[in-house]
């Protein structure tokens, strides 16, 4: 037992501490001393302690509402939240800022931290793509406005990601008929995506699918359907072929190809070349 006292007092003692910094945290968060609020919330923000410094800047806006150091508090208060990783809220922070001070100093920034943490907040593609859609719309009027930003290569990053996660989005639950073996429904749902947006950075697969989905759909036909739908996969093919020559998926939609020229009663070839191409 004596041991184990003995052994006991320390965590005693370091939970007493704890207490107490905590209470004078909470002490200092609820009063009224801004000068020393500002000053340790400063203190609180170089150290990484972005959790307290919002806090802090929180409880610093209201008693610095109309000062000189009202926008400083503000800009802050968005700043810490955003490397408190709380981009929800610091992209509302910063906005407000933005309403309230359009002539502070901190605006340029606080308007690119604003995008920043719209970009932040965006899901991967699999996930509801309106986040993407607005930030995106936001960012490309941004630098629209700013052509000479400093974070214009930033920003140009940022949109080819987003615009990327779009195209994916897109492409994906076009090519999902196409997993499920409904090929009609997957050439017209492909076809679309192109239509919407010509150009798709998937476009090559696409257009891949595509012919793929025609082709599978001839095949799958009863005999009297398979001669024009073998046409429409020829269609398919030699617009695949027209814009991407070397592709690696012509060597398999050159064997379609020759298998559709069989179907259709014009392919002179024999056989046993079609199988070695298909092996």
């Amino acid at each position: 037992m004596k041991y184990l006292r003995y052994a006991i007092l320390p965590l005693v003692a370091a939970l007493l501490v704890t207490v107490s910094c905590k209470s004078e945290f909470e002490t200092l968060l609820a009063g009224n001393d801004e000068e020393l609020k500002y000053a340790t919330a400063f203190d609180c923000f170089n150290q990484g302690k972005y959790s307290k410094a919002a806090q802090l800047f929180e409880s610093l806006s209201q008693l610095t509402d109309g000062t000189a150091r009202e926008d400083t508090v503000r800009y802050y208060l968005g700043l810490s939240n955003y490397r408190f990783r709380d981009y929800y809220t610091a992209e509302t922070n910063f906005s407000d800022f933005i309403t309230k001070f359009p002539l502070s100093p901190f605006v340029p920034d606080a308007m690119f931290m604003r995008l920043d943490c719209m970009y932040r907040s965006t899901l991967r593609y699999e996930l509801d793509q309106t986040p993407t859609t607005k930030a995106l719309a936001a960012i490309a009027t941004y630098v629209e406005e700013y052509p000479d930003t400093p974070h214009a290569n930033e920003c140009l990053s940022m949109i080819t990601d987003l615009s990327e996660r779009l195209d994916r989005k897109a492409y994906e639950a076009a090519r999902l008929y196409y997993k499920m073996e409904d090929y009609l429904a997957a050439r017209v749902a492909l076809k679309n995506v192109l239509k919407d947006d010509a150009d798709n950075v998937y476009r090559e697969d696409i257009l891949y699918y595509s012919a793929m989905a025609s082709y599978r759909y001839a095949l799958n036909s009863v005999q009297d359907k398979r001669h024009d739908r073998y046409l429409t996969f020829q269609d398919d093919y030699f617009t695949f072929i027209g814009e991407y020559p070397d592709s690696a998926y012509r060597p398999e939609l050159d064997v379609m190809y020759k298998r559709s020229q069989k179907a259709l009663g014009k392919f002179t070839g024999s056989d046993e070349e079609l199988e070695l191409e298909k092996k």
